[in-house]
This record gives C-alpha cells, sequence and structure tokens, in this order.
C-alpha cells in the first residue's frame, strides 16, 4: 500500500513576501530569449502545436479482471463476482458496473496487452512513467525523467500557452510531492516538473495557488515585478548551471502566470454551464476532468489528472473500501468497494471522452486511461485491516493490465492486444509501457529520438526503446 502525505490546503492569494519565496526556490531563460526562441522555433516548424494529451492516473493499479478484460469462463477463484456486458461495438465488452462505457465504446480503444516486470508501487511507476527499468525496484523517487516532464521540455518555446504552463498536475495534497507518485524529472532539473494543482475545484472558493493577484496589490503589479528583477542579484550568487536554468525559468513562469488575463480565465470553472459541470459530476474527479479539459482547449500540451480517492466532496468510504486502486484483500473488499468507486469513474471517464467529441477536440486531444499495473488474475482472501472480516481481493500484476484510450484522432472502437484465459499475460501482441508513450509523444510532435544529458553528462535518449502503435496513429 502507498504510503500517505499529509496533504497542504490553498491559502489563497500570496503575501508579497511568500510570492518572493516563491520566485526564489524557483526559473530558464530572460524574457526576451523566451520570444527569440518561440520565434525561431514557429520559423522551423517544431512540434505539434495544435495537439494536446490529457493522462488520467490510477495510482494503486486497476483490476484489470474486473474493468476492460473480463474473463466470465475462468474458473470462480479467477473470474470474479461481475459480468460482463455487451456495448455498442459486437466483441467488446466492458464491466456491468460501466454502463456508459457501454453506450460509447465507438470512440474509444482498450488496450489489454501492455505489461511489465516491476511488481512494487514504486518500481511499477518508476517503470511506467519513465519509459526506463528503474535503479531500484521499489522507492518513488525517480532515476529517470518522467515521460511528461521530457515532453515538457521537448515542447519548451514551440508553444505559445499564454502565459500556462506547458506541463499541469491536478489531483489531491498528495500531488504536492513530485515523489508521491513518481512525476519527478531527474536530470532534466525542477524547472521541468509540472505545475501542481492540488486545490479541489469543486470547492465553492476554488483558487489555484501562486496565480491569484491580490486584489488589494492589483494596482502596484509594477513593485511586483521589481522584485521579480531583484532576483537577478541572487541568480549571480548561484553556482549550480541547474539551479541558475530552474530559478530562471520559474522567474518568467511566475511573471508570465501572474500577469495573464488568459490563465485566471482558464482556471475559472466557474464560467463553465452547470450542465456541463454536472455532466463531469459534482466531485474532485469530474471537476479537475472539467479543468483539465479548459486547459488543453487553451493550448496547455500535457494535463496529468490524478484520479486515487473516490471518496470526497461528500462521498463516505466504508469501512471495506480504501483511498487509491491498491484491492489487497487487507485494503478493502474488492467488489464491496468497486460498487462505489466504478459508477464514479464510469460517469467522469464517459463524460470526458463525449466532451471531447462534442466540442470537435477528439482530433487534437489524446486520452489515456490507467495505472501503473494490473491485478492479480487469482482472488485471495486476507481479514481486512478496516472491516476486520475475512474479504476478496486482488495483489500486484505487471504481467498483465488494461488501459483506455481515446481521441487523438485515432481509429475507435478496438480491442488491441489479449491475454490468455485466466488474465494472467499477454498471448496476442504484447507491448510495453514504451510503445505507449512512442505513440503519445508522436501524436504531440515531440521528437522522441532526442537525448538529454544525465547527471555525469552522458546522452540519454528519451526512450531507449518502444514503437509508435500503429492502431493508435
Amino acid at each position: 500500500m502507498m504510503p500517505r502525505l499529509s496533504s497542504s490546503p490553498c491559502r489563497g492569494p500570496m503575501s508579497r513576501r511568500s510570492f518572493l519565496e516563491f520566485g526564489a526556490v524557483a526559473g530558464g531563460v530572460g524574457l526576451a530569449d523566451l520570444l527569440r526562441a518561440q520565434t525561431a522555433a514557429a520559423a522551423s516548424g517544431g512540434g505539434n502545436k495544435e495537439t494536446a494529451v490529457i493522462f488520467v492516473w490510477l495510482p494503486g493499479g486497476p483490476p484489470h479482471m474486473e474493468t476492460y478484460d473480463m474473463k466470465p469462463d475462468a474458473p470462480s477463484d479467477y473470474r470474479g463476482a461481475f459480468s460482463p456486458i455487451r456495448t455498442n461495438v459486437p466483441g467488446i465488452d466492458v464491466c456491468e458496473l460501466f454502463p456508459k462505457h457501454a453506450r460509447i465504446a465507438d470512440k474509444f480503444n482498450i488496450i489489454r496487452s501492455i505489461h511489465h516486470t516491476f511488481a512494487d508501487h514504486g518500481g511499477g511507476h518508476k517503470r511506467f512513467l519513465t519509459g526506463r527499468k528503474p535503479a531500484t525496484p521499489t522507492g518513488f523517487v525517480n532515476d529517470a525523467p518522467c515521460v511528461g516532464s521530457m515532453a515538457s521540455l521537448d515542447l519548451e518555446n514551440k508553444r505559445d500557452t499564454g502565459g500556462l504552463p506547458n506541463y499541469l498536475v491536478l489531483g489531491s495534497g498528495r500531488v504536492n510531492s513530485v515523489d508521491t507518485f513518481s512525476f519527478g524529472s531527474a536530470y532534466l532539473g525542477k524547472h521541468t516538473h509540472p505545475f501542481r494543482i492540488s486545490s479541489d475545484p469543486n470547492g465553492k472558493n476554488f483558487k489555484v495557488q501562486n496565480i491569484e493577484m491580490d486584489k488589494s496589490m492589483g494596482d502596484r503589479l509594477d513593485d511586483r515585478l521589481t522584485l521579480l528583477r531583484s532576483f537577478d542579484r541572487l541568480r549571480r550568487e548561484v553556482d549550480s548551471r541547474a539551479a541558475m536554468t530552474t530559478m530562471d525559468v520559474f522567474h518568467d513562469r511566475a511573471a508570465r502566470m501572474l500577469t495573464s488575463a488568459r490563465v485566471r480565465e482558464a482556471f475559472d470553472i466557474a464560467q463553465e454551464p452547470v450542465a456541463v459541470r454536472d455532466r463531469f459530476g459534482r466531485h474532485g474527479w469530474g471537476q479537475r476532468a472539467l479543468l483539465a479539459r479548459r486547459l488543453v482547449e487553451r493550448g496547455v500540451p500535457w494535463v496529468t489528472v490524478v484520479m486515487e480517492n473516490p471518496y470526497q466532496s461528500g462521498i463516505k468510504q466504508p469501512k471495506t473500501g480504501v483511498y487509491n486502486w491498491d484491492s489487497h484483500a487487507v485494503n478493502c473488499h474488492i467488489f464491496e468497494d468497486a460498487k462505489i468507486r466504478f459508477p464514479i469513474y464510469d460517469h467522469t471517464i464517459t463524460a470526458m471522452i463525449e466532451d471531447l467529441y462534442d466540442r470537435g477536440l477528439d482530433k487534437k486531444v489524446m486520452l489515456v486511461v490507467t495505472g501503473e499495473f494490473g491485478r492479480t488474475p487469482r482472488l485471495n482472501h486476507q481479514t481486512g485491516t478496516q472491516s476486520k472480516v475475512m474479504q476478496p481481493g486482488r495483489d500486484h500484476w505487471p504481467g498483465a493490465m488494461s488501459m483506455l484510450v481515446s481521441g487523438g484522432g485515432m481509429r475507435t472502437g478496438q480491442v488491441i492486444g489479449a491475454t490468455n484465459s485466466k488474465g494472467e499475460e499477454p498471448v496476442e501482441y504484447a507491448l510495453s509501457p514504451n510503445d505507449l508513450w512512442a505513440t503519445v509523444f508522436r501524436h504531440l510532435g515531440v521528437d522522441d529520438t532526442r537525448n538529454f544529458l544525465d547527471f555525469s553528462g552522458r546522452p540519454m535518449p528519451m526512450l531507449p526503446f518502444g514503437k509508435a502503435i500503429p492502431e493508435l496513429l
């Protein structure tokens, strides 16, 4: 079970001193240099300026045999308690708790054959999210960059996001540390970390920390920019080149975000019609999904949405439930937890898909939904830590997993790959996480043959292996 981290509440508008501290810990190039680089990139045609990815991360590992790869003919200690239902695409079945999925299966694809060999949460996160075999099989601190950071750096200066960061992560307070889910950027530097938003967009007073201008300071903007320029003195005292780059990037990013009306408008989720907000679901998962769409619609190329704990916004967690997708028998009763978790997931994911298609964003935006691995095909029973009774669950299983992909201009209504009759391993079209990322990078116009220098100055490829999946192009 992954460790819990304390969450930090949004403090609202920043004080002048806090703003200075924000800049000091943060920073690449000067504004003039940045604009020159953007002009040069535009002239060379670098990057696909229209495309984006919304990456929905399901930490803990969703059970593939309860979601998208059900085995109704397997022995009883494998197949579980739920039955598959037909969808609007012949030959594609999903869990009976996914009736909304069943109605729009023509708008998404299911991949059933991605697998790897790291069964620990930390190792699984690092393997899946970096495209590399991690140096250690446990722990969440990356020794190689997260794919989002690599894409962010490659796209830097190639996209005009109007002051918005080009890489964001939305989730609960646990996203405040990049190491919780192995989102760290390793040797690329902290300036390629995602801009993380942990406040709840479902809240009445939702605000994004570090971009809200204190109204009392509105007439003192020049003074704030003077404070930003004062960082030049501090920069001259910094010896580390990486630290200087980080501080420069954060310096420029803070100035742009504070002065951009486009940024404030992008995060103003209250502008969405009530019917649209209801369609996504009035809870943390739903409103973060809606905010992700607002951001990619306005030019952000990569938004990660962490859908971990469904028990929020008034949804009470039962003793048989667990806060993430880690459905060990000691953590939860996998079927009782699913009866609450799955309908929320079904509602939110299908709303995202339908909304992308309704708004004509299905060619621009690729939606990827997955966790770090699947669950053991064979059920086990143990006494629950919270329930104190014997209950069923499934353990970690990187040998097989299922995921959903949609949009991106791809042909949809497909099942890609297959596992054996017990859901244990791929028997058709075996794929790795790298094949998925090669596909995502291709969609974004990212050059995945590019090399970055590691801490010792050695050139490291974005992906050491992996090829784009033809069926998704």
